[in-house]
């Protein structure tokens, strides 16, 4: 599995989202977790809300035994039933609780789910700086900030902000169009998050991809509505010897800065998807591929 460098860390550039486990039974979050182990993973994705909780539990326990500092383990808080909540307390006592029900002593990351506009960035330091001394988190980032958001948290916090944790795909890639298509007058010239891929190169920061399957109507392999579409990246995944959705993470793989989060609970499809670690894209491919997911090349 390729390594890119987080932090500290060797990490692989393919991260298992850990939402779902808490759908499954725990024999097979088990066999999921060891499989994902097996293929290189060493990067796992979970947030105190997934599942209520359940999927941290069955993460936990599906890691017992495992030496700890060969695994990377990331969680979020700060979504609340109904509301947002960056309080000090929450974002204490939610570590706290997410640590109990994995069966750690600290999280190597620990990400703000989504912005509260009721941040008071005095307390969100405080948190920080209390989390950092008590040596319950060792890195911190956001998921789903602008970058003018993420300016504001910085302003307050002394930790620095290593990742932001973004949609993106072939499928949904605003923040590619509109570096492609700069000062051009269509739809995919439209700045529509404040310039957030270069934002997040200018200060170092891993754009960690959520949702890279996603389309406006579910998943691109199943979306009628992109059927042209499809049918050209099976040719380009055919010819690689992968499947669509592997060649999708393949190509987001190609930018270095960028970790696709993988969150089936499917193993075998895991493991069909992971070959996107095989594929090695020339630059005229990853354009061509761009272009042929219905994108514009101006």
């Amino acid at each position: 599995m390729k390594k890119i460098k987080f932090a500290d860390y060797e990490v692989s550039q393919i991260m298992l989202g850990c939402m779902r486990l808490g759908g499954k039974s725990e024999a097979e979050v088990n066999t999921h977790i060891k499989t994902a182990l097996e293929q290189g993973i060493n990067f796992f994705d979970n947030a105190d809300i997934y599942y209520g909780g359940v999927s941290e539990e069955y993460f936990g326990r599906a890691v017992k035994g495992v030496d700890r500092e060969s695994i990377v383990v990331q969680t979020k808080c700060g979504i609340r039933k109904g509301f947002y909540d960056f309080s000090k307390e929450h974002i204490i006592s939610s570590v706290e609780g997410s640590l109990r029900r994995m069966g750690l002593d600290y999280v190597d990351v620990l990400c703000l789910h989504r912005p509260d506009v009721l941040m008071n960035g005095y307390e969100v330091a405080e948190a920080f700086d209390e989390l950092e001394s008590r040596g319950l988190v060792r890195n911190f980032g956001v998921s789903n900030f602008s970058p003018a958001q993420t300016e504001l948290l910085k302003k307050y916090v002394s930790q620095p902000i290593l990742t932001n944790q973004l949609q993106l795909g072939l499928f949904h890639s605003a923040m590619i169009d509109e570096w492609m298509c700069v000062n051009m007058n269509n739809d995919f010239a439209l700045d529509r998050d404040g310039g957030i891929l270069p934002y997040c190169r200018l200060h170092d920061m891993t754009i960690q991809a959520w949702g890279p399957l996603r389309s406006d109507n579910g998943f691109f392999p199943s979306d009628s509505s992109l059927e042209e579409e499809n049918a050209k990246l099976k040719e380009w995944a055919d010819s690689f010897g992968v499947t669509p959705e592997a060649l999708s993470i393949a190509w987001l793989m190609k930018l270095d800065f960028v970790q696709p989060i993988i969150g089936t609970t499917n193993t075998d499809r895991l493991v069909s998807m992971l070959k996107a670690d095989s594929v090695s894209l020339s630059r005229e491919q990853w354009y061509n591929i761009y272009s042929d997911a219905g994108k514009l090349i101006p």
